[in-house]
């Protein structure tokens, strides 16, 4: 009786350690395999067809731009990530605002300025983008034109700077709305 007993309790335990093994087993492979599909921010934003999916109006071209503009000063990223950020934002870009910024100069700039900004231990903290209602339509020379302001917070060595920005959009012949430009507001203020 004895005997049957203890081989019983040795059968109920290695059954046990078996059970408990094939769960950690399994639990540690579907975590893992979590991680390997879960994208980066960096990877979703940069997932946008814009040939598809372009942004309707002028606040979602801007709030795109945004998230673009997150991923390239507060993520890690490599070398090609800027590029292809750089490239992506390219896309929102109107054709005379390219026109004047060829893309392998721009590239450059835009790696050298990514890399100056995380130097300095600077992050963009907050971005208030103004209302859809806030936005200022005109027409001039027979274009639609989209004026928005958007602010932005930026932490660097423990203080706070605040620098508002107004983007100028103008509808493209495909009735997209593109970035023309942008100017620091405070410049606009000034008449510079």
């Amino acid at each position: 009786m004895k005997k049957t007993t203890t081989r019983t309790t040795i059968i109920v335990i290695v059954l046990v350690l078996a059970v408990v093994g094939y769960y950690a087993y399994l639990s540690n492979r579907s975590r893992e395999s979590r991680q390997e599909t879960a994208m980066s921010v960096i990877q979703s934003t940069l997932s946008r067809d814009l040939s598809k999916n372009y942004p309707p109006t002028p606040k979602e071209v801007i709030k795109y731009y945004n998230e673009l503009l997150r991923c390239l000063y507060n993520e890690e990223s490599t070398d090609q990530e800027i590029a292809d950020l750089g490239l992506k934002a390219r896309e929102l870009y109107d054709a005379e605002l390219l026109a004047f910024n060829e893309e392998e100069g721009s590239q450059l700039r835009l790696k050298a300025e990514v890399h100056e900004f995380k130097e300095k231990q600077r992050r963009i903290t907050g971005i208030n983008l103004a209302s859809s209602t806030n936005v200022e339509f005109f027409e001039e020379d027979g274009f639609e034109f989209a004026r928005i302001s958007c602010g932005y917070n930026i932490l660097q060595e423990g203080k706070n700077q605040s620098t508002q920005l107004v983007y100028l959009l103008r509808k493209d012949d495909n009735k997209k709305w593109k970035i023309y430009g942008w100017e620091n507001a405070e410049n606009l203020e000034n008449g510079s």
